[in-house]
């Protein structure tokens, strides 16, 4: 047998076998379209296919935590006293938009970062254009100011304020000792946004002979009862980010024990017997029924991970307690609704948790 023929036979190679000649045989003659592996003609090099595209630009905006957002406009809403109502709607639009504009800016500007530790990432690996995730950013920042218009002044003063700190996050903060802060902080903003747009579509709604409706309705909570349920969840916001730190080295304890800590005193503190001073009382019959039914979800979906994080703090681990306390952030929206009178609006929230966990399966939140 000829080398070129016995290195085809070896390797199994069909344009080797093509190309060596036979002794006293006909050539083999192999189709075109057999040497594309999926019996029809290759794909034109450098050209990836839509579906490459959609899958690239699903891992780019990190689809699979878009399910955590909208909650937070329903907790502000909840906060408030008030039904979600149209301002709810254009707050969940504009929230969903600079979420996604954070995520497209978190990859442009961590690039060479990426390159290193993340190669696989959707703009180190030559899938999505730096350009291109920059424009999206840019893009999806505006659609979100502009939706938040839509809901008031105040609601856009909200929105430009968390706008702004996305991106001082993104650009500048998040290597700093502050970026825990800035993206607690972006949360809580995310939650007022919700309650501001809410109470701001009530106010201005027509009320009898054309004339507004009185800004205080009946069942309306004061301003004051939004912030516990803001600074709740930037608690947990921040244990997060604090261990999201170190889901590409691992080695830290610390860090998830603290998270730990953290979403077990949050837990605690929705169960007790008396509210906070001016933080409304959950609703006697369904809100005693659901409420400790998200506060479990809650422990469950966040401590779980953190508590194997602590006793194995390997980078596979550290990122499965980030993934589960992104995915957490449902009961927790649950629970702020649940707690400030409105179980109702929190199973609503946890509807969304379904979709979570099977989306994270396919495209990674973290």
């Amino acid at each position: 047998m000829r080398p070129l023929r016995l290195l085809a036979a070896v390797t199994g190679s069909p344009r080797l076998l093509a190309a060596a000649p036979r002794t006293g045989t006909a050539p083999v003659h192999v189709p075109p379209d057999s040497l594309s592996g999926a019996g029809g003609t290759a794909p034109a090099p450098g050209r990836p296919s839509s579906r490459t595209r959609l899958r690239a630009w699903a891992e780019l905006l990190r689809v699979s935590a878009l399910f955590t957002v909208p909650g937070d406009a329903l907790a502000g809403a909840a906060a408030t006293g008030r039904r979600p109502g149209r301002g709810t709607a254009l707050a969940v639009g504009a929230s969903l938009c600079l979420y996604e504009a954070g995520m497209a800016l978190n990859d442009w500007a961590d690039r060479e970062e990426d390159a290193v530790d993340r190669p696989h990432r959707p703009i180190p690996s030559g899938r999505v254009a730096p350009g291109a995730a920059l424009a999206a950013a840019g893009a999806l920042t505006a659609a979100g100011l502009a939706l938040a218009a839509r809901a008031g002044r105040p609601a856009l003063a909200v929105a430009s304020g968390l706008a702004a700190t996305v991106w001082a996050y993104d650009l500048r903060l998040k290597h700093t000792r502050l970026g825990p802060a800035a993206m607690a902080s972006a949360r809580a903003l995310d939650l007022l946004l919700g309650a501001t747009a809410t109470a701001g579509a009530a106010s201005a709604a027509p009320g009898p002979a054309g004339t507004h409706a009185a800004p205080g309705p009946a069942g309306a909570h004061p301003p004051s009862a939004v912030l516990p349920a803001a600074l709740a969840l930037g608690a947990h916001t921040y244990a997060v980010t604090a261990v999201s730190r170190h889901e590409v080295q691992g080695g830290s304890t610390a860090a998830p024990l603290a998270a730990l800590a953290g979403v077990a005193g949050l837990g605690a503190a929705a169960l007790r017997g008396r509210p906070a001073h001016g933080e409304p009382s959950p609703a006697p019959a369904t809100g005693t029924l659901l409420l400790p039914a998200f506060v479990t979800a809650y422990l469950r979906t966040a401590a779980v991970p953190l508590l194997h994080a602590v006793l194995n703090p390997s980078p596979p681990l550290t990122r499965r307690a980030v993934g589960g306390g992104i995915r957490a952030m449902i009961p927790l929206q649950a629970t702020l609704a649940a707690r400030a009178g409105s179980p109702l609006v929190g199973l609503a929230a946890m509807g969304l948790v379904p979709l979570a966990r099977a989306l994270s399966r396919k495209v990674s939140p973290t």
